[in-house]
């Protein structure tokens, strides 16, 4: 008899605890000092991506309010708005992914699954040179939030399985990091590369894999590792976050194969990095949960529904839940 089991995955939550919402909705801008760089940011923001980034908090007791019961829920990263883009390391940041995380475990439980989003290291922002990978950042969401790096869990013929995505892709963070703990992410990616290989290779040959990624940065490092590519055709699908909005990953496949910018800065240089390899996300069958609120200019945000079965058939169905505002 087949089984059947039910999942809601959510993504870039970005919840604005009281400290970070005391930065403003411009903490991002206001610091730029060149004027024209500032102006094209504040417009791109206000029109395009979010004009109050720090207000969308409401967004996640609608998800916990609407989300249909499910078997499991998968949280594929970015809990905190990350004001200080230095990770969790930061204090406000850390309250707000607190808050997010306590909310979800209230309502799901042992139900709840957690990816690392981007946003819980740090990364250096989009312009200017504020933020950055932190250690401190890993050890906190490892301890203190208690966000394990790698998991895996069966459910009937499929297997369910995340990875680091900042961590896979660590060559293009090259900047982001402080020099005296290179070394260190560097131990903690062999590790966890080690992990993802392992379960890739004890795969059955009817089992089917939902490979949870945040940033498809990683996948072209997954896909040229000798161990997993092979294993790759038992990939039904890799759920990612990061890009927010469906618009962003059609504008990446048509920009797939561009060069590489880096005299943009790094933001730059870390963007067309992964878009000059964006055709190997195909191999990786992706499919994007946007982030709760989407983004300005759509108001495309929501979650995802997944119904599995046993059958071999059967395909994973993916349904779309659009939270309107």
């Amino acid at each position: 008899m087949s089984r059947s089991f039910t999942l809601a995955v959510l993504s870039d939550i970005h919840y604005a605890g009281a400290t970070e919402r005391a930065a403003g909705d411009d903490y991002e801008t206001r610091v730029i000092e060149n004027p024209l760089l500032r102006f094209a940011l504040r417009k791109y923001r206000d029109l395009v991506w979010l004009r109050y980034p720090l207000r969308h908090n409401d967004k996640l007791d609608r998800f916990i309010a609407e989300c249909p019961p499910v078997d499991y829920v998968v949280a594929n990263g970015d809990y905190a708005a990350n004001v200080a883009a230095l990770g969790l390391c930061d204090d406000a940041a850390a309250e707000s992914a607190r808050e997010c995380l306590n909310k979800l475990r209230a309502k799901f439980g042992g139900k709840l699954l957690c990816n690392y989003g981007d946003h819980e290291l740090g990364k250096l922002r989009m312009l200017g040179s504020r933020g950055g990978l932190r250690i401190a950042s890993w050890r906190r969401c490892t301890g203190e939030l208690g966000l394990q790096p790698f998991w895996c869990m069966e459910l009937g013929n499929y297997v369910l399985m995340n990875c680091v995505s900042t961590l896979v892709a660590l060559p293009v963070f090259g900047p982001d990091m402080l020099a005296e703990e290179k070394v260190g992410w560097e131990n903690l990616r062999s590790q966890h590369l080690d992990e993802i290989r392992s379960t890739f290779a004890a795969l059955r040959s009817n089992q089917r894999v939902l490979l949870f990624c945040h940033d498809p940065t990683a996948l072209p490092f997954l896909w040229r590792d000798e161990f997993i590519r092979p294993r790759l055709a038992q990939v039904e699908h890799t759920i990612i976050g990061h890009l927010h909005s469906n618009l962003f990953l059609r504008t990446s496949r048509i920009l797939s194969g561009m060069p590489v910018i880096p005299w943009l800065g790094h933001s730059a240089q870390r963007m067309t990095t992964a878009l000059k390899e964006a055709r190997i996300w195909e191999h990786f069958r992706v499919r994007l949960c946007p982030s709760l609120a989407g983004i300005q200019l759509l108001k495309d945000g929501g979650f995802l529904i997944l119904r599995l079965s046993d059958e071999t058939t059967q395909p994973a169905e993916f349904q779309f839940h659009r939270l309107r505002w």
